[in-house]
């Protein structure tokens, strides 16, 4: 007979390993797809990578002038995408740490980046309010989509490509049209509290949207009608990433001002976990697309990288 108190049921997620190395504060911590890698990046200037088998450092990314606020893997985990307060997104080699190519354009800090699943465009968005459309191979910017009216904080592309989602502390949230670059709808909250956030869930039908009123909330984008709400957590100063986990049930997973990281049931919203062990806000989490395990990241009186897994044992 199913439990009616899952809750119980599930497997604490305990501390791995902490890697160090990066000098100044972290800003984005994500996995490839296959797993094999993780990155970070820091307002060092600097986007690390290190092996999920043992948390070997690997590749060290060096040429930015100015610190790194994110960073994005292609699906193929060939290259590494990294957009920095220097006004210029870069695309990385993984294997060698060389530089392919530097995207420029944007009047302003660059502060969010992603690949669409064919790896053949990429997304960034700016403190100067715009989203940018990139062709990989040629570097050339496709669009620039007039955006919002305040620093966009997050883009993302859903599952096949076609759509686009950004967030900016103008407090909207807005689905853009990926190939024609029309906007085609726009999310307003009753209240709008600048928007830090935003993701497309794994099947592409949500969007995950955090918030500066310490809240995460999960909107359904077709009916652009709110879900559910999570809340515990704090979060009204810094743009704290948050993301799905399903690799064992299905789970939000964000991180906080109080220096920890949360674990939300997705259906009933109930705090199932609080991970302990940073000692500055916790602006980056990042979920194992296969394994039980979760990256974190903190700002600059922390500076590491955690990992956190499920015990295989009982």
């Amino acid at each position: 007979m199913a439990s009616s108190e899952p809750v119980e049921s599930t497997k604490p997620y305990k501390l791995k390993q902490t890697l160090t190395g990066h000098k100044c504060a972290i800003s984005s911590v994500k996995f490839s797809d296959d797993g094999n890698i993780l990155a970070s990046s820091s307002a060092d200037k600097t986007a690390r990578t290190w092996s999920t088998a043992d948390g070997a450092f690997l590749q060290e990314f060096q040429g930015h002038d100015q610190g790194i606020s994110d960073l994005a893997f292609s699906s193929d985990t060939r290259y590494l995408a990294t957009a920095s307060d220097d006004k210029t997104v870069r695309i990385w080699d993984v294997a060698t740490g060389s530089l392919v190519k530097t995207l420029t354009g944007h009047t302003n800090y660059v502060f969010c980046v992603n690949y669409n699943p064919q790896s053949n465009m990429i997304v960034s968005g700016s403190f100067d309010e715009t989203v940018r459309i990139w062709d990989v191979k040629t570097g050339k910017c496709l669009k620039v989509l007039p955006a919002h009216s305040d620093p966009v904080t997050a883009v993302n592309f859903n599952r096949d490509g076609s759509l686009i989602v950004s967030s900016s502390y103008d407090g909207l949230c807005r689905i853009w049209d990926a190939s024609t670059g029309h906007c085609m709808k726009t999310l307003i909250d009753d209240e709008n509290p600048p928007v830090s956030f935003v993701k497309f869930s794994p099947n592409g039908k949500f969007i995950l949207v955090g918030t500066l009123d310490n809240t995460l909330r999960l909107w359904n984008f077709s009916t652009g009608k709110f879900l559910k709400t999570y809340t515990g957590h704090v979060n009204s100063k810094y743009c704290i990433s948050s993301t799905f986990s399903v690799t064992n049930g299905k789970y939000i997973v964000g991180g906080s001002e109080d220096n920890c990281v949360y674990l939300w049931e997705l259906q009933s919203r109930k705090i199932i976990q609080k991970l302990e062990g940073h000692t500055d806000t916790v602006v980056s989490v990042s979920c194992h697309p296969m394994k039980n395990e979760i990256a974190s990241g903190a700002l600059g009186n922390d500076r590491t990288v955690k990992i956190w897994t499920q015990d295989e044992e009982d």
